[in-house]
């Protein structure tokens, strides 16, 4: 008799073995299988998930219990369509059920304070951005998460950030609020295959102590596990690194993201 052996998830993660790992339980290896779903059934989501999973988002960290982030569930396929658009076409956002809009919401703190007669002015400097971003974020990947563990399929959706203002006016957004980052959420269709992608070795990543610049071996492993993978897909030969240069090596990269500040500003956020 034949006997299949399961590749270890950690292993499939990295494109190599990882030596001396505790053991894992099914909230690990959920995580460790996590990928990108680009293809997804026009089934809808049963009924209560989006509140399920904004529980599972409202448990998440938030720095100082301050709650300063929102999420506008996008269902209608009108609007699904537009955020399409908006993110340079990206045609799974239209075709998925639902996609999160993930906010750093100042808006509310900013009505609370003045309500209280308090002052504000703190909402003007850069670690109030900075705050509501990360909550926002850390809401958002609980969000994910959740949605993995009933099966559902995810991407997140970074293009929202080419046009933020148009955005904010799409949705209704007030001042002191922005969309840090989407969330399609859907059923995978089962056609289309996914595969996990390979991450950077942990030497590159995991610093003891002291921060580590000592990183080329690992790096160079890492390309060569991209480039197995995306073999094994039938894509194109791109090392990582050319990955990396394409994205943050120039301006064209930031897709007109390179005046976000000047637009985040007059939308009512600080950076003093």
């Amino acid at each position: 008799m034949t006997v299949t052996q399961t590749p270890c998830p950690i292993a499939t993660r990295y494109g190599e073995a990882l030596p001396g790992t505790a053991a894992r339980n099914p909230v690990i290896d959920s995580l460790l299988s996590h990928r990108t779903v680009r293809n997804f059934l026009p089934q809808p989501l049963a009924a209560g998930t989006i509140e399920l999973l904004v529980a599972a988002a409202s448990s998440a960290p938030t720095s100082s219990n301050l709650q300063v982030w929102s999420v506008v569930a996008v269902q209608d396929a009108a609007t699904r369509a537009k955020l399409a658009d908006l993110a340079g076409g990206q045609k799974h956002i239209a075709q998925a059920p639902l996609c999160f809009l993930w906010v750093a919401d100042l808006a509310r703190a900013e009505s609370i304070l003045q309500a209280e007669g308090s002052g504000t002015e703190a909402l003007d400097h850069t670690e109030a951005f900075v705050l509501a971003t990360v909550d926002a974020m850390l809401a958002a990947q609980n969000a994910l998460v959740a949605a993995e563990s009933l099966g559902l399929g995810t991407v997140y959706i970074g293009g929202l950030r080419n046009h933020p203002a148009e955005l904010a006016e799409l949705v209704g957004l007030p001042k002191r609020a922005y969309v840090v980052a989407g969330l399609v959420v859907g059923h995978p269709d089962p056609e289309v295959a996914t595969a996990v992608k390979p991450r950077l070795p942990q030497e590159a990543v995991l610093h003891h102590e002291r921060y580590n610049s000592d990183q080329g071996a690992a790096i160079a492993r890492h390309n060569e596990a991209t480039l197995a993978f995306r073999a094994s897909q039938g894509l194109s030969p791109q090392p990582w690194t050319d990955l990396l240069k394409g994205r943050l090596g120039s301006l064209r990269g930031l897709s007109g993201r390179h005046v976000l500040r000047n637009v985040l500003e007059n939308l009512g956020l600080g950076f003093r």
